[in-house]
């Protein structure tokens, strides 16, 4: 009877997994008003009568993209391996700038005006915005016991989603090189703790 159900679940789990990356990207791409539960159960490929199977309504589809968004970014945010000051910015910019950071602001919009969503949303967000904060910090190397090194952690990760905001619009790769570089060298000041002594 195990053998039966295993492949079940995994057919479940793995219809799940596309549904949440359908999901993910239709709202990367077409926005709120362009991502129905029809056209997500297109995209991955199963039909709409599953993709209720697994989540009966809109917002239970969504509210789950918006864990799975939130999820992947934390996992991202986790693997980002300890480097120079300068490669761990440009890493953790990165992440504001691609389709998880596009399809969650478009969640975010969508809350704004939708009841139901806005809760759920907010929850998640901060939950995900605690957990970016402390890989921040790991990867960073900053010791956040000292006076202004959280704000200044916080401060990269509330330009890194205004750059990710910007990068909507136009892809200015040369000037958002030049805002990290920049970034690279205040945190560099800001987080150097004196355990190496100026000669």
């Amino acid at each position: 009877m195990a053998a039966v159900t295993a492949p079940k679940q995994d057919r479940s789990r793995a219809t799940r997994q596309r549904l949440l990356e359908a999901a993910v990207a239709c709202l990367a791409e077409h926005g709120w008003a362009g991502s129905t539960v029809a056209v997500v159960a297109e995209r991955a490929g199963v039909s709409r009568g599953a993709a209720q199977h697994h989540f009966p309504t809109r917002e239970d589809l969504f509210t789950a993209a918006v864990e799975y968004v939130a999820e992947e970014r934390s996992n991202a945010l986790r693997a980002l391996p300890s480097r120079d000051r300068h490669e761990a910015v440009a890493a953790l910019v990165d992440l504001f700038t691609g389709p998880l950071f596009r399809a969650a602001l478009h969640l975010w919009v969508a809350a704004s005006g939708e009841d139901q969503l806005r809760a759920r949303v907010t929850e998640l967000e901060a939950r995900v915005g605690r957990e970016s904060h402390r890989v921040a910090v790991d990867v960073l190397g900053a010791d956040e016991s000292r006076p202004g090194v959280r704000e200044t952690v916080q401060g990269l990760l509330d330009m890194a989603r205004g750059l990710g905001l910007a990068t909507l619009l136009t892809d200015d790769r040369a000037r958002r090189e030049r805002v990290v570089s920049q970034w690279s060298r205040l945190l560099d000041e800001a987080l150097w703790d004196g355990r190496s002594e100026r000669s």
